[in-house]
Parts: C-alpha cells; structure tokens; sequence
C-alpha cells in the first residue's frame, strides 16, 4: 500500500520537531493530525511501516546488513542499490523513493555517531554500532562533492570468533597446515597476516589467538571490535573517533603505547595501517615475542615495501624499518578469498628483508621451508609435516 509523499514528509517533520520518542502511538497520532483525521486504519499502518523504518537502524538497508552473508552495501543512487555477499557486487531489490530520502538516512547514521554530515562537512567516515554483525564502518559524502547525488557504503564487519579447528572444517588450510599454525602459535613466533579487504586475514587471526595458552594475556588494539579469540584472557582497545568539534580522536598509535604498561603476553594490532608500526615493531623487538596483526598487502613479497611506506608515517628511516623489521617479525600468512593461500618467512640479505616463500596452496612446499622449520627447531619445535 503506497502512502502519499507529502503527508509522508509532514508526519516526518512533525516528529522530528517534537522531540518525542519514537512509538507507535506517536506515528499514529502524527499521522492523523496532519492529515486532519481523515485517513484510513490501513494507511496509519502503512505510514507506521515506513516512518519506523526510516528511522530506526539503516532504514530500508537494514534487511541487507542482517544477512549473514553481507560484506557491503552500496548505494550510488536512490534506484541503484548494490550488494556484496562475497562473490561481487550484485543489485539488490531495495529502492529510495528520491535523492532526499538516501540524504535523510546518510545524515542519520552520521548522527548517531556523534558525527555532522551535512554542506560544509559533506563526508563522513565512522564507526556503527550494530546489534548482529558488530560494528558497521560508514561511509558517506553528499553532493556536489558526490556529483550525481548521496554516495552511501555501508562495510560489515562481523566478530571474528573462529577457531583453528573450524577453519579446517571449513576449508581455509588442511590438517598438516593447522598443524604448522599451531607451533607458529606456541613457539611464540612473531607474524603478519596480510590479504586485501574482506579476504578473511582477521577471523585467521583471531582463530590463532584462540591457540594461545590460557595462562598468557593478550591484548588487542582494534579500530573496530572484530576480534573476538576464544581465548580466557583477552583486553581489547577501541580507537575513538574526534567528536563534532574535531577533539577528543584516540588512535591505534595512542593505544599501543598504552598496551605496553599493561602487562601484554602477545600484543596485537588488528590492523596496522599507519605509525602506529613503529611502536609495534619496537614492542615485539622488547620482549614481546608472539605478537602480530593484519596489514593491506597483495602477496608476501610485498610486505617489506609496504612496511616501509608505513615506517615513513611513523618517522622512520628505509635503514632502520628493515633493521626493526628484521628482528621483530618472523612469519607472513597470506589470506585469499578466506583461504590461506600461502606462508613465508621474512629473512635479511645485506642491509634489506625480503619474504621467502615457504608454502604455497598451489605449489606446496617452497625455497623457504628449511627456513620455517629452522626456526620451529630453534624455539623447541618442528616442521610438523
């Protein structure tokens, strides 16, 4: 049943401008006095429907972050809506009735997130709270910057709470593969996962968190609280964004330095993106051994260029990153496709580091295998092959 736009847009305002709380009741009541009483049971229902969707959670986009399988929701126009449920973006059936509409919803979710969205602040980035998936990450920017109207994206993030076991149920790695993660894991070897977006590098992490021994203290420092190890003893640190005013911003460096005085057995960043590499990479070279995270790479070979450019952010020199680098991480899990698709070993050559391939999914075992079971060896283990 459709519901006039005008009487629609009347019922907003009004409800909006009195401040009051959301109900049935209310809707209901602001229905029938802008249209003087005289509205059938039908239509107050129908306006009900969709003022509530409006305005509570993301609106007519809500049923597509409940999915299970979301990864993204885009919206490009108020009729082109698209959705990713990991094999790409496909068009959704969801529609706006005008350019209004997805502003509206844009503007709202920016609010609810202490967050302005409007002409002179015409792009938001920030976090969402959501009550299945977690946390939501926002992304929005308004004309005339956006030139053919609101571009809304919508990024879910779901806890990751895997562990070892079901990711090898699942498919991610064989049983001589978890093994080899295991030691990694209990030899207290330093490591990187590295993938593109949504390639499933965190739920990896978190499920080699879950290995760890309950006697030891992990803690996390995340932008988001995606991980969640099935570990007994597990301190996670939030990021916080600056408020309407652009003070109060904690950032994943800030947090690192705190994780340090607080007695961490394995210190994780959930993802290292800036300078906050530098006091990383100066923690796992002090004493704290078995640490790690997740950063933005292709392949392996590309984690020594990529921790440069992140070095750079953070102050320090092409020298001194591969110095630190060097001696403070030894493994690189490459993530695809939420299969992990490969495992080297970073070494020095002269004054740089490259990344020898030790496993590959495709190829098998590879140059740097001896490399791997060397260092199992040295801290008490083995290649368990």
């Amino acid at each position: 049943m459709s519901v006039d736009r005008d009487l629609l847009a009347r019922v907003r305002t009004r409800l909006v401008s009195s401040g009051a709380a959301l109900s049935p009741a209310a809707v209901a009541e602001a229905v029938r006095a802008e249209s003087d009483g005289l509205v059938a049971d039908a239509d107050v229902l129908a306006a009900l429907r969709l003022v509530q969707q409006e305005f509570s959670g993301a609106g007519a986009l809500e049923p597509l972050l409940d999915d299970p399988e979301t990864c993204d929701v885009l919206v490009t126009a108020p009729d082109q809506v698209w959705v990713d449920r990991g094999d790409g973006l496909v068009p959704a059936r969801v529609r706006f009735p005008d350019e209004d509409s997805v502003r509206r919803l844009a503007q709202r979710l920016a609010m609810s997130t202490g967050r302005r969205l409007d002409d002179a602040q015409p792009w938001v980035d920030a976090w969402l709270p959501h009550r299945d998936t977690g946390a939501v990450r926002l992304h929005a920017v308004l004309p005339p910057v956006a030139g053919d109207g609101t571009c809304l994206s919508l990024r879910v993030l779901r806890p990751a709470d895997h562990d070892l076991a079901a990711l090898q149920r699942a498919g991610t790695f064989d049983e001589r593969i978890s093994a080899v993660l295991r030691e990694i894991v209990a030899r207290r070897l330093a490591f990187l996962i590295t993938g593109g977006t949504g390639s499933g590098k965190t739920t990896l992490l978190a499920a080699m968190l879950g290995a760890v021994g309950g006697h030891e203290r992990i803690v996390c420092v995340e932008e988001a609280a995606e991980l969640r190890p099935r570990h007994p003893h597990v301190v996670r640190l939030l990021t916080r964004p600056p408020n309407v005013e652009g003070a109060g911003e904690i950032g994943v460096r800030d947090l690192v330095r705190q994780a340090l005085r607080m007695r961490p057995d394995r210190l994780v960043v959930g993802e290292v993106r800036g300078a906050e590499v530098r006091e990383l990479l100066a923690a796992l070279n002090t004493g704290h051994d078995g640490g790690g995270g997740t950063l933005h790479a292709n392949s392996p070979r590309e984690v020594p260029a990529r921790m440069e450019a992140l070095g750079a952010l953070g102050g320090l020199s092409r020298d001194a990153l591969h110095s630190q680098l060097a001696a403070a991480v030894q493994i690189v899990l490459q993530v695809r496709h939420r299969r992990l698709a490969a495992i080297g070993v970073l070494h020095r050559a002269g004054d740089q580091v490259a990344v020898r391939p030790a496993w590959e999914r495709e190829t098998g075992w590879g140059v740097g295998r001896n490399d791997l079971a060397d260092l199992l060896e040295s801290r008490g283990g083995g290649l368990p092959c």
